[in-house]
C-alpha cells in the first residue's frame, strides 16, 4: 500500500557540502576535502533534485564533515577530525555553536511543527564510497532504518521492492553499507519522536553520483519514481 496522502515529507542532506569556515581554513589547507572525508558527493544534487519534485523542504549541511560532523552525536569520536579534535574545547565549542547546533536545531523544529499536524517521513540523503580501506562495497543503494519500528520496516521493505523493480539490476541492499540503528541524526531524532517519526537514510554508490552526466540523471530519475510510487496516495 502507498503511504499516507497526510504524511510530511522532510528532507535533509548532512554531508551536503564542503565548505571550510575562515577560521578553519589555515588549519585545513591541503585537506582532502573533495574526497569522501570531506563530504558526500552526489548527495546534495540528488537531494535538491528530490526536494524540488516533491516541494519538500530540504535541510542542506554546508560545512565539511572535517569540520564538524553533523550526523555524530556530540560526544561521539568521529564527531571531529583529527585537525579539529585536536582543539582547545573552546574551540570546538565554538564550532558546535556556529555550525552544528543550528543545523540540527533547524531540522528539529521542522519536523516538531510538522509532527503537531501529521506523521512524519524524514529521509536523510547520502552517498559512500564504491571502496573503502580496501574493501569493495556490495550494493548501488542502501535503505537504514530501524527494523524494531514497524513503520520504519515497511517503508524500507517496500521502497527496495520499488527500487529492484524499477531497475533490476542495481543492488539495492537494506541497512547496508552501514546500520540504520548506528549513532546518527535520525536515530536522535527516533529517540525524541517515539511515535509518528519515521526516518530512512539514503546512501547511494559514489559511483553512480558523484560527478553530475547521464549516469547521475539515470540514477536520479530511478530514486525520483521509485519516491512517485512509495508516496503516491
Amino acid at each position: 500500500m502507498p503511504l499516507e496522502a497526510s504524511r510530511a515529507l522532510i528532507l535533509s542532506c548532512e554531508h551536503g557540502g564542503n565548505a571550510v569556515p575562515p577560521p578553519m581554513r589555515r588549519p585545513l589547507a591541503g585537506a582532502p576535502l573533495d574526497t569522501h572525508r570531506g563530504f558526500d558527493r552526489g548527495a546534495a544534487r540528488l537531494a535538491r533534485a528530490i526536494s524540488r519534485r516533491f516541494g519538500a523542504p530540504l535541510h542542506m549541511g554546508r560545512v565539511t564533515r572535517l569540520v564538524v560532523d553533523l550526523n555524530r552525536s556530540v560526544g561521539n569520536r568521529n564527531l571531529f577530525s583529527a585537525v579539529t579534535g585536536s582543539l582547545d574545547p573552546d574551540q570546538r565549542e565554538e564550532i558546535l555553536e556556529r555550525h552544528y547546533h543550528p543545523y540540527r536545531r533547524g531540522v528539529e523544529r521542522a519536523v516538531a511543527r510538522a509532527l503537531a499536524r501529521r506523521r512524519v517521513l524524514h529521509l536523510s540523503i547520502h552517498s559512500f564510497t564504491p571502496v573503502l580501506r580496501g574493501s569493495v562495497r556490495q550494493a548501488d543503494i542502501g535503505l537504514l532504518y530501524d527494523p524494531s519500528r514497524k513503520d520504519e520496516r515497511r517503508i524500507a521493505e517496500r521502497w527496495s521492492r520499488i527500487l529492484k523493480r524499477l531497475a533490476p539490476r542495481l543492488r539495492v541492499r537494506r541497512n547496508y553499507p552501514y546500520r540504520g540503528v548506528d549513532d546518527g541524526f535520525i536515530p536522535h531524532l527516533r529517540r525524541l519522536h517515539p511515535s509518528g517519526y519515521s526516518g530512512i537514510e539514503l546512501e547511494v554508490n559514489q559511483k553512480w553520483i558523484a560527478i553530475e552526466g547521464a549516469r547521475s540523471r539515470r540514477m536520479q530519475g530511478i530514486v525520483i519514481r521509485s519516491l512517485e510510487i512509495l508516496l503516491d496516495p
